[in-house]
Protein backbone atom coordinates (compact mmCIF):
# COMPACT_ATOMS: atom_id res chain seq x y z
CA UNK A 1 0.00 0.00 0.00
CA UNK A 2 1.44 3.32 -1.36
CA UNK A 3 2.27 5.36 2.30
CA UNK A 4 0.39 8.60 3.22
CA UNK A 5 3.30 10.93 2.42
CA UNK A 6 3.96 9.90 -1.09
CA UNK A 7 0.52 10.28 -1.88
CA UNK A 8 0.78 14.22 -0.67
CA UNK A 9 3.74 14.39 -2.28
CA UNK A 10 2.40 13.39 -5.53
CA UNK A 11 -1.09 14.98 -5.22
CA UNK A 12 0.91 18.33 -4.16
CA UNK A 13 3.00 17.54 -7.62
CA UNK A 14 -0.18 17.53 -9.75
CA UNK A 15 -1.42 20.53 -8.30
CA UNK A 16 1.54 22.59 -8.95
CA UNK A 17 1.28 21.22 -12.20
CA UNK A 18 -2.11 22.44 -12.60
CA UNK A 19 -1.27 25.53 -11.09
CA UNK A 20 1.54 26.37 -13.78
CA UNK A 21 -0.71 25.15 -16.60
CA UNK A 22 -3.97 26.88 -15.83
CA UNK A 23 -3.10 30.71 -15.44
CA UNK A 24 -3.74 32.95 -18.14
CA UNK A 25 -2.86 35.95 -16.34
CA UNK A 26 -1.96 37.22 -12.72
CA UNK A 27 -2.73 39.96 -10.61
CA UNK A 28 -1.58 41.03 -7.14
CA UNK A 29 -5.29 40.96 -6.02
CA UNK A 30 -6.39 38.49 -7.31
CA UNK A 31 -4.28 34.97 -7.43
CA UNK A 32 -6.38 31.89 -9.99
CA UNK A 33 -7.81 29.43 -7.68
CA UNK A 34 -5.23 26.73 -9.36
CA UNK A 35 -2.68 28.54 -8.08
CA UNK A 36 -3.96 28.96 -4.25
CA UNK A 37 -4.99 24.89 -4.72
CA UNK A 38 -1.29 24.03 -4.96
CA UNK A 39 -0.03 26.52 -2.24
CA UNK A 40 -2.05 24.46 0.37
CA UNK A 41 -1.16 21.53 -0.86
CA UNK A 42 2.81 22.24 -1.21
CA UNK A 43 2.79 24.23 2.33
CA UNK A 44 0.20 21.31 3.70
CA UNK A 45 2.75 18.49 2.73
CA UNK A 46 5.68 20.35 4.32
CA UNK A 47 3.66 20.71 7.45
CA UNK A 48 2.46 17.00 7.84
CA UNK A 49 5.82 16.07 7.13
CA UNK A 50 6.50 17.89 10.53
CA UNK A 51 3.64 17.17 12.86
CA UNK A 52 3.04 14.40 14.96
CA UNK A 53 1.13 11.76 13.70
CA UNK A 54 -2.66 11.93 13.43
CA UNK A 55 -3.10 16.24 13.53
CA UNK A 56 -4.87 17.72 11.02
CA UNK A 57 -3.24 20.44 8.83
CA UNK A 58 -4.84 23.77 7.81
CA UNK A 59 -2.98 26.20 5.33
CA UNK A 60 -4.58 29.76 4.88
CA UNK A 61 -3.19 31.55 2.13
CA UNK A 62 -3.10 35.82 2.56
CA UNK A 63 -2.77 37.99 0.10
CA UNK A 64 -0.29 39.92 -1.90
CA UNK A 65 0.47 43.24 -1.37
CA UNK A 66 -2.15 45.06 -3.78
CA UNK A 67 0.50 48.07 -4.78
CA UNK A 68 2.75 44.81 -6.23
CA UNK A 69 2.03 45.44 -10.73
CA UNK A 70 2.71 41.97 -11.80
CA UNK A 71 2.87 41.32 -15.56
CA UNK A 72 0.72 39.18 -17.32
CA UNK A 73 1.80 35.42 -16.65
CA UNK A 74 0.71 32.69 -18.20
CA UNK A 75 2.08 30.02 -15.96
CA UNK A 76 2.57 30.42 -12.12
CA UNK A 77 4.26 27.80 -10.77
CA UNK A 78 4.15 28.42 -6.42
CA UNK A 79 7.05 26.51 -4.54
CA UNK A 80 8.07 26.87 -1.06
CA UNK A 81 11.24 28.94 -0.51
CA UNK A 82 14.87 27.12 0.91
CA UNK A 83 14.80 27.52 4.71
CA UNK A 84 10.71 28.61 5.17
CA UNK A 85 9.34 26.22 8.21
CA UNK A 86 5.60 25.91 6.90
CA UNK A 87 4.52 26.37 10.44
CA UNK A 88 2.18 29.38 11.81
CA UNK A 89 3.36 32.01 9.84
CA UNK A 90 4.86 31.58 6.80
CA UNK A 91 5.11 31.93 2.85
CA UNK A 92 5.20 30.20 -0.39
CA UNK A 93 6.89 31.91 -3.26
CA UNK A 94 5.04 32.41 -6.61
CA UNK A 95 7.13 32.89 -9.89
CA UNK A 96 6.18 33.49 -13.53
CA UNK A 97 7.45 30.94 -15.74
CA UNK A 98 7.25 31.91 -19.85
CA UNK A 99 5.76 35.28 -19.11
CA UNK A 100 7.12 38.18 -21.12
CA UNK A 101 8.48 39.67 -18.25
CA UNK A 102 9.63 37.45 -15.63
CA UNK A 103 8.58 37.80 -11.65
CA UNK A 104 8.90 36.32 -8.48
CA UNK A 105 6.68 37.26 -4.93
CA UNK A 106 6.34 35.89 -2.01
CA UNK A 107 2.25 35.28 -0.30
CA UNK A 108 1.98 35.18 2.88
CA UNK A 109 0.16 31.80 4.61
CA UNK A 110 -0.92 30.99 8.16
CA UNK A 111 -0.14 27.39 8.73
CA UNK A 112 -2.77 25.41 11.41
CA UNK A 113 -1.82 22.37 12.71
CA UNK A 114 -5.09 21.06 14.85
CA UNK A 115 -4.93 18.73 17.67
CA UNK A 116 -5.67 17.86 21.27
CA UNK A 117 -4.15 20.12 23.72
CA UNK A 118 -5.19 21.38 27.50
CA UNK A 119 -7.61 24.13 27.41
CA UNK A 120 -9.34 26.32 30.17
CA UNK A 121 -12.60 25.70 30.91
CA UNK A 122 -13.06 29.20 32.50
CA UNK A 123 -11.10 32.46 32.46
CA UNK A 124 -7.95 31.98 34.88
CA UNK A 125 -6.26 34.39 36.43
CA UNK A 126 -2.18 34.92 36.44
CA UNK A 127 -1.39 33.23 39.78
CA UNK A 128 -3.77 30.68 39.97
CA UNK A 129 -3.21 27.18 41.43
CA UNK A 130 -4.50 24.69 38.95
CA UNK A 131 -6.94 22.21 39.65
CA UNK A 132 -7.91 19.30 37.09
CA UNK A 133 -11.70 20.13 36.88
CA UNK A 134 -10.65 24.06 35.95
CA UNK A 135 -8.57 22.53 32.54
CA UNK A 136 -10.05 20.11 29.78
CA UNK A 137 -8.70 18.65 26.40
CA UNK A 138 -9.68 19.96 22.96
CA UNK A 139 -8.73 20.39 20.22
CA UNK A 140 -6.11 23.77 19.21
CA UNK A 141 -3.31 24.89 17.17
CA UNK A 142 -0.36 23.48 18.00
CA UNK A 143 1.50 25.90 15.23
CA UNK A 144 -0.21 28.81 16.93
CA UNK A 145 3.13 29.63 19.57
CA UNK A 146 7.10 28.44 19.78
CA UNK A 147 6.13 25.92 22.34
CA UNK A 148 3.48 22.83 21.51
CA UNK A 149 0.49 22.66 24.05
CA UNK A 150 0.38 20.85 26.55
CA UNK A 151 -1.55 17.28 26.48
CA UNK A 152 -2.34 15.95 30.17
CA UNK A 153 -4.73 17.54 32.35
CA UNK A 154 -3.91 15.52 35.90
CA UNK A 155 -0.27 16.66 35.23
CA UNK A 156 -0.65 20.07 35.62
CA UNK A 157 -2.55 19.67 39.34
CA UNK A 158 -1.06 21.86 41.09
CA UNK A 159 1.03 24.16 38.86
CA UNK A 160 0.80 28.23 38.93
CA UNK A 161 -0.15 30.29 36.22
CA UNK A 162 2.67 32.44 34.95
CA UNK A 163 -0.19 34.53 32.76
CA UNK A 164 -3.81 35.22 32.35
CA UNK A 165 -5.41 32.61 30.45
CA UNK A 166 -9.18 32.91 28.31
CA UNK A 167 -11.65 30.46 28.67
CA UNK A 168 -10.69 27.90 25.95
CA UNK A 169 -7.37 28.53 25.38
CA UNK A 170 -4.56 26.54 25.03
CA UNK A 171 -2.14 25.95 27.76
CA UNK A 172 1.44 25.71 27.47
CA UNK A 173 5.12 25.44 29.17
CA UNK A 174 5.73 28.70 28.68
CA UNK A 175 2.23 29.85 30.75
CA UNK A 176 3.32 27.97 34.13
CA UNK A 177 5.54 29.47 36.54
CA UNK A 178 8.69 27.56 36.63
CA UNK A 179 9.12 25.01 39.71
CA UNK A 180 11.82 25.40 42.66
CA UNK A 181 13.21 21.67 42.83
CA UNK A 182 15.40 22.81 45.86
CA UNK A 183 17.66 25.56 47.18
CA UNK A 184 21.13 26.45 47.58
CA UNK A 185 22.57 24.17 49.74
CA UNK A 186 20.41 21.30 49.91
CA UNK A 187 21.47 17.98 49.02
CA UNK A 188 20.88 16.68 45.99
CA UNK A 189 21.05 13.13 44.15
CA UNK A 190 23.03 13.54 41.07
CA UNK A 191 22.75 11.50 38.33
CA UNK A 192 25.64 11.57 35.35
CA UNK A 193 25.34 10.03 32.63
CA UNK A 194 28.15 9.77 29.45
CA UNK A 195 28.62 7.59 26.20
CA UNK A 196 26.99 3.97 27.33
CA UNK A 197 27.43 4.49 30.93
CA UNK A 198 25.44 6.39 33.87
CA UNK A 199 26.72 6.59 37.67
CA UNK A 200 24.69 8.20 40.18
CA UNK A 201 26.47 10.30 43.54
CA UNK A 202 24.92 13.07 46.53
CA UNK A 203 25.92 15.79 46.60
CA UNK A 204 25.48 19.89 47.60
CA UNK A 205 23.83 22.11 45.37
CA UNK A 206 25.30 25.62 44.81
CA UNK A 207 22.57 27.55 43.12
CA UNK A 208 18.90 27.07 43.23
CA UNK A 209 17.13 23.99 41.46
CA UNK A 210 15.13 26.21 39.56
CA UNK A 211 13.07 24.14 36.45
CA UNK A 212 14.79 24.57 33.05
CA UNK A 213 17.48 26.12 34.07
CA UNK A 214 21.35 24.90 34.63
CA UNK A 215 22.26 24.36 38.41
CA UNK A 216 26.09 24.20 39.75
CA UNK A 217 26.52 21.04 42.13
CA UNK A 218 29.41 19.85 44.31
CA UNK A 219 30.13 16.02 44.28
CA UNK A 220 30.85 14.39 47.28
CA UNK A 221 34.32 14.36 46.16
CA UNK A 222 34.38 17.58 45.76
CA UNK A 223 33.98 18.32 41.38
CA UNK A 224 31.99 20.76 40.55
CA UNK A 225 29.22 19.99 38.10
CA UNK A 226 26.79 21.55 36.05
CA UNK A 227 23.68 20.16 34.80
CA UNK A 228 19.71 20.37 35.18
CA UNK A 229 17.46 20.24 38.09
CA UNK A 230 14.67 17.10 36.79
CA UNK A 231 12.69 16.83 39.96
CA UNK A 232 12.63 17.73 43.52
CA UNK A 233 16.07 17.13 44.91
CA UNK A 234 17.30 15.53 42.26
CA UNK A 235 19.76 16.71 38.94
CA UNK A 236 20.73 14.63 35.72
CA UNK A 237 24.09 15.56 34.49
CA UNK A 238 25.45 15.32 30.89
CA UNK A 239 29.00 14.12 30.87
Amino acid sequence: MEKPGSILRRTAGALALAAVAACPAARAEELPAATLQAVRAIAGDAAAALAPAGLRVEVVPGALDPRLKLAPCPRIEPYLPPGVRPWGRARVGLRCQGGAVAWNVYLPVTVKVWGPGVVAVSALAQGTVLAPDQLTLGQVDWAAEATPPLAAVEALAGRTLARNLAAGESLRVDDLKAREWFAAGDAVHIVARGNGFAVSTRGEALTRGIEGRPVRVRTEAGRILTGLPTAEGRVDVTL
